[in-house]
């Protein structure tokens, strides 16, 4: 019996230390890009075109910081950008948590097919849509606007925030609500008292994730809004000139656009990871 739990648990170790490789190789592979990003934002502009480009930082420099900032307004399409993805959030929370409640706590004709469709929608490749939403919006008055971009990238962000708040919502059971207007609470404040703590993890998943796909949506944007209103992804365009790219600048610029990202993540990372894992309870 010793040696079959001896034999037993070096296969455990094995097994064990092949799936920690497995997790190091993606670790590499997923972060190596934004550590080359950091490395050739930090590095001399001559060293970031060199054919034969070090894999360690062969020098430290902030002029490309400088340079990125110099080289057209940086401060306004940050601005745009956080205005667009904020307002992208907002919105896109509370229109998705009334219907995922509607779809999740009432019948009504037509319920699985609105379902259907909001998965179907999600599998509509966005490269398609894009000249139908340029003529809407033109149609609309809302071209080159942030108000037509919010309005763009709701449609394509709150399918995902019903689905996932869905998840939750169906997995909370019915009698606490019910309880609380027993005790007195309208069916309003039985969902705001009781319901709505409830899905604040799932609220901090499908915000973040509606924030970055706000944040970095890049092809929406540069056909969508003229230059004087382009916001932070389609800035990075100004280091690609006839001249050629400035590819240190451009990474100083990559870095500063990521910064609100990291913040974002660093300060809901506990409440995003449980609402990730919640969400994928079976509803």
């Amino acid at each position: 019996m010793s040696a079959l739990a001896q034999a037993g648990g070096r296969r455990r170790g094995k097994s064990k230390a092949g799936w920690n490789l497995l997790g190091l190789l993606v670790f590499v592979t997923a972060g190596f890009p934004v550590y080359w990003m950091l490395n050739t934002a930090f590095k001399p502009a001559k060293d970031a075109i060199d054919p034969d480009p070090s894999l360690l930082p062969t020098g430290i420099t902030f002029s490309n910081f400088s340079r990125a900032l110099d080289i057209a307004d940086f401060w306004g399409p940050v601005g745009r950008s956080l205005i667009v993805s904020l307002a992208v959030v907002a919105i896109g929370i509370v229109v998705g948590t009334l219907g995922a409640l509607a779809i999740s706590r009432f019948s009504f004709r037509g319920r699985k097919i609105v379902i259907v469709g909001i998965l179907a929608v999600q599998m509509i490749p966005l490269v398609a849509m894009i000249i139908p939403v340029f003529l809407l919006l033109n149609d609309l008055d809302q071209y080159d606007k942030l108000s037509g971009l919010i309005i763009t990238y709701l449609t394509f962000i709150l399918p995902f925030t019903v689905w996932t708040l869905r998840g939750f919502i169906v997995n909370i059971p019915k009698e606490l609500e019910e309880a609380a207007m027993v005790d007195g609470c309208s069916p309003t404040g039985a969902f705001l008292r009781v319901v709505f703590p409830l899905l604040a993890p799932g609220m901090v998943a499908t915000s973040v994730y509606g924030f970055i796909q706000a944040w970095n949506e890049y092809l929406y944007a540069l056909m969508l809004l003229s230059q004087k209103n382009q916001t932070a992804t389609v800035w990075l365009g100004n280091f690609t000139t006839k001249h050629g790219t400035e590819y240190a600048p451009m990474m100083a610029g990559s870095t500063m656009m990521a910064v609100p990202i990291v913040v974002l993540f660093l300060l809901v990372q506990r409440k995003m990871a449980a609402g990730l894992t919640a969400g994928a309870v079976k509803g």
